[in-house]
């Protein structure tokens, strides 16, 4: 059984993502496009797009073309968004890098992405620099780093006189960002999103019914990381797209997170589930004014019905949920924040344009309203597949183009989805993606580790948690394994607890029974 969306079909222009992007900000000139939450720097609309002009036109002047890949390895800041936008309209593909990465997992995203150029802050430099003869990386960009050779201030000096050469893009086949996902299992892989998915997923969700979208009058709390394709196509470009005015902030410190809202009187945050149960729970948030707040989305991982309802009640507005993921350029399915709804649990209904099936795990054939099974997604917003992996691609979407979402779902005779587990072996701490077996990779390099394997552990502040299930060929502790992994990985992939074990269960195959462990 196949299931549409209830809203209306909507026209997907064949367009690039800068020629979309360029209309939609045209009516907006003095207006506050971007503050910077930490120092009150404002940039207004006129700026953003001189800005954004001089960064391309100074990047064709030294020679990058068409197809080139460009890395972002940096935390949210203004300039962040004059090169996201300025590369790809230069007909560049941007890969954007987690700043917590330590230097080889830097390493092996430069490697696979092939960069050539990477645009990264002075206190990462140290990270950067060992990796440099590994890749082929030729330039490095610094923000904020004044006139020096390598900074990137460079690149926003008056270039008038240099013309800003006519790229030719095939929106639904040229690539435009290329963010990092471990999929359903495996190591990270390059997620490729064409403009044309940026173009679709941004009209699906302004076109789904009975939704509240940003517009001119809004202040957006830009806290979650431009590297994360939520904090890219949600906040950055649905937000500009409507005109609204972006708080840049650099991860989330409780105090600024909440003055900042009391300050410029924030009335859109588009959140994730810890910064949710923050706002039901923390003390600090009763002694901040956050009255203005008007619409509050939870999305990235899942949120109890209760947290969602207890937010609310605190933020004195509705918190609404949304289900997405990387390779859907991320949302597909959404609540309709306009309907008083009373179902509980929901996560809501597909976007314009988007078809899902529920399948049997063991059969494949598909199901029908209240079963519980595999979701599949299909619509424009899907990824074109990943980067030099045919076999990951073919897994994850079929011949008849369904994207297997690796979830565990039910829809209701209303249309309405409901993610009751997951299919995939991701851990999702503090929405972050850790995959099983990285983790497992590293830890059989341990000279005191035979057998190993991983699998989340609940966590009331960050959901989940890697623990270790590790069998041992000579004495070492716990904490000492610990911390040795605590050097090698950022630290939202840091095992937090090892139990010992005499046999890692696995099937016939060798495949780790994962549910087994966590059962335990």
């Amino acid at each position: 059984m196949i299931i549409k969306s209830p809203s209306p079909a909507v026209k997907i222009p064949d367009i690039s993502w800068p020629e979309y992007f360029f209309a939609r900000i045209e009516p907006y000139h003095q207006e506050i496009a971007l503050i910077d939450g930490a120092s009150g720097r404002q940039i207004n609309f006129d700026e953003l797009r001189q800005n954004i002009n001089r960064v391309a036109k100074s990047l064709q002047h030294k020679g990058y073309k068409k197809g080139d890949v460009f890395a972002i390895y940096a935390p949210n800041i203004i300039e962040y968004i004059y090169v996201f936008q300025a590369i790809m309209l230069i007909g560049g593909v941007i890969t954007t890098a987690n700043p917590l990465y330590t230097a080889s997992e830097l390493e092996l995203q430069l490697q696979h992405s092939k960069a050539s150029c990477l645009f990264t802050t002075a206190d990462l430099l140290e990270k950067v620099s060992p990796v440099l003869e590994t890749t082929l990386v030729e330039e490095v960009f610094v923000f904020n780093q004044g006139d020096t050779a390598n900074s990137f201030e460079l690149l926003l000096q008056d270039n008038n006189d240099i013309e800003l050469l006519p790229i030719s893009i095939n929106p639904q086949m040229d690539i435009a960002i290329l963010p990092y996902s471990s999929g359903t299992t495996g190591l990270p892989k390059g997620v490729m999103l064409s403009h044309s998915n940026l173009v679709a997923h941004n009209i699906q969700i302004e076109a789904q019914q009975d939704v509240v979208c940003p517009n001119v009058d809004d202040i957006i709390i830009a806290v979650l990381p431009f590297f994360h394709i939520y904090g890219i196509t949600v906040i950055m470009n649905l937000g500009l797209c409507n005109g609204s005015t972006l708080i840049i902030v650099n991860g989330f410190k409780p105090e600024q997170f909440l003055g900042l809202i009391e300050q410029y009187r924030i009335t859109t945050a588009y959140l994730v589930p810890p910064i949710i149960l923050f706002l039901a729970e923390h003390p600090l948030v009763s002694h901040y004014d956050i009255s203005s707040l008007q619409y509050v989305m939870s999305g990235a991982a899942p949120i109890g019905e209760a947290q969602l309802l207890a937010a609310g009640e605190r933020v004195l507005c509705p918190v609404h949920q949304g289900y997405g993921l990387t390779e859907t350029s991320p949302v597909v399915i959404k609540e309709p924040d306009l309907l008083a709804t009373t179902k509980h649990g929901t996560v809501g209904v597909l976007m314009p344009n988007t078809e899902a099936m529920i399948i049997d795990t063991e059969t494949g054939e598909p199901l029908g309203f209240n079963q519980t099974g595999e979701l599949l997604l299909r619509g424009p917003q899907v990824m074109m597949g990943y980067l030099n992996n045919p076999e990951a691609t073919a897994v994850a979407i079929d011949t008849n183009g369904w994207l297997h979402s690796g979830d565990i779902a039910r829809v209701d005779e209303q249309g309405y989805f409901y993610i009751v587990d997951r299919l995939k072996e991701l851990i999702k701490c503090k929405s972050y993606q850790v995959a099983p077996a990285e983790l497992e990779a590293l830890l059989l390099t341990h000279p005191a580790i035979i057998d190993a394997a991983v699998v989340p552990k609940a966590d009331k502040q960050s959901g989940e948690v890697p623990k270790a299930f590790i069998v041992l060929k000579q004495d070492i502790s716990a904490d000492e394994i610990i911390a040795w992994v605590a050097e090698k990985v950022a630290a939202y992939k840091q095992i937090k607890e090892i139990e010992f074990i005499d046999k890692i269960p696995k099937s016939p195959s060798g495949k780790i029974l994962r549910r087994n462990l966590r059962d335990r």
